[in-house]
């Protein structure tokens, strides 16, 4: 699996880490090993240009994702060789670009109460689930995508790669839906595809 993470945020950010999770995330949904992934990390003026050209929004946003290939998980209880691609097992596909903005997360964990690589840490999982299909956009969908992020969240930490909350289950202040306290969830849209 080839994970690129490339930071042009001007914000340190724990990049090991990040790549790590996103393997992580990849491997718990079962994506082809072969498939490929990039993680770019922005400024805000950047991700206000990506917002307000592709989503038509002012400002910048969270996260954007920009998938590339059709590349989907198996279903449960399926392998590697159930994705549904038609490039054969041995081509690699390109998954897609998942964009961050530290300096946007960076508020929002303020606004959350936990840290900063937390937020980044649920915002590239969230990402990814946008890459593989997932959306948030009627109750039914945010309902199984924010579990799957909680659930991949989790099981991260648990592996001892992510940092636990107090409770040892997610970052402070998050509730389970991967919500802010306020309310806000990582409400990133998904980029053209």
């Amino acid at each position: 699996m080839s994970i690129e993470i490339a930071n042009e945020s001007g914000v340190e950010v724990d990049e090991t880490s990040l790549a790590s999770l996103a393997r992580h995330v990849l491997d718990g949904m079962r994506v082809h090993p072969l498939a490929e992934l990039s993680v770019l990390l922005v400024d805000e003026p950047a991700m206000t240009e990506l917002h307000m050209r592709w989503m038509g929004e002012p400002g910048p946003t969270d996260v954007l994702a920009f998938p590339m290939d059709e590349i989907r998980p198996p279903q449960p209880g399926g392998t590697h060789a159930d994705h549904s691609t038609a490039e054969p097992p041995e081509i690699p596909g390109l998954l897609g670009d998942v964009v961050i903005c530290p300096q946007v997360a960076a508020v929002q964990a303020e606004q959350a109460s936990h840290d900063v690589g937390d937020e980044i840490s649920l915002l590239c999982t969230h990402g990814i689930l946008h890459l593989l299909g997932y959306d948030h956009g009627e109750p039914e969908e945010h309902a199984v995508m924010f579990s799957l992020q909680d659930k991949l969240l989790g099981s991260w930490r648990a592996a001892g790669d992510g940092g636990p909350g107090p409770d040892g289950a997610g970052p402070d202040g998050a509730s389970p839906d991967g919500a802010s306290p306020d309310g806000a969830s990582p409400d990133g849209p998904e980029g053209p595809g």
